[in-house]
């Protein structure tokens, strides 16, 4: 395999996809990963199955041999750990990298990666966005600390990286609810019934909620959401690009725990300048 050449990707519909045309897979070591032309001025990667189990400090060797590595205990939240507190073990999903040549990670199985970069600080973060950190807005809340550091939301590019796409992503009612709740603003009340949440999802342009074969079930668009959390934000379309690729559906590149429920990861990672 050559560096840029056809992967198959997932049969995804346009509103899972936004810019899907910068993405192009990557080899190192006859391995194959993913970058984002958005990301272009910064060394990163989504990294596919096939690194496993190789660790950040062995992944850091891809992109900048001699940058610190940064890598914090997932737990499904939306802490977002500034580097310059960061102590082994500590519990975040976000990691905000302030100083040059730092190397920040996370992993994920079937929720989102997802790589921020501020075009004119070189400042970086590298964020964990599962339903529940969606839920609590991690990804805003990452943008808004690199704002408290300097960084203006037009100088900001962000890549969703692989991820399970809406269309395979079945969940509770309560569950699609409580995410899509986070995109509603002032629109219903937080304790409202999630029917009512779902049925105002529903009307939305390009929903983010997909009906399910099943009654008490919904399929829901975890990176859609994601991304319009951010332009609610005031980012705009062309500063944000989702992978067009699904965990669950690609098995010969990523781990997917909804496929199969095993503890294996792969890891995603950006450098600061």
């Amino acid at each position: 395999m050559m560096v840029g050449d056809t992967h198959p990707t997932a049969r995804l519909t346009s509103k899972n996809i936004m810019n899907n045309s910068q993405w192009s897979w990557q080899e190192w070591q006859g391995l194959p990963y993913l970058r984002c032309d958005l990301l272009q001025n910064w060394q990163h990667g989504f990294f596919t199955q096939q690194f496993s189990p190789q660790l950040p400090e062995d992944l850091v060797q891809v992109l900048q041999p001699e940058a610190q590595v940064y890598r914090v205990k997932q737990v499904h939240g939306n802490r977002v750990l500034p580097t310059a507190n960061f102590e082994v073990g500590s519990e975040a999903d976000g990691l905000v990298a302030t100083e040059a040549d730092a190397a920040v990670w996370v992993c994920s199985a079937d929720c989102t990666p997802a790589l921020i970069a501020d075009r004119t600080t070189g400042k970086v973060a590298a964020v964990h966005a599962g339903w529940r950190g969606t839920a609590q807005r991690i990804i805003p809340e990452s943008i808004q600390q690199l704002i408290q550091t300097g960084s203006k939301k037009a100088d900001l590019v962000i890549a969703l990286g692989p991820a399970i796409a809406g269309e395979v992503y079945q969940v509770s009612k309560q569950v699609g609810a409580e995410v899509g709740a986070s995109i509603l603003a002032d629109q219903v009340d937080p304790k409202a019934d999630p029917e009512e949440v779902l049925a105002k999802l529903e009307e939305m342009p390009d929903s983010p909620i997909l009906s399910d074969p099943r009654p008490d079930r919904v399929r829901l668009d975890v990176r859609r959401v994601n991304t319009l959390q951010m332009l609610h934000m005031g980012l705009e379309p062309e500063q944000i690009s989702i992978a067009p690729h699904c965990t669950y559906q690609q098995p010969e590149y990523f781990f997917s725990y909804r496929r199969q429920p095993q503890k294996k990861v792969q890891w995603s990672g950006i450098v600061s300048q």
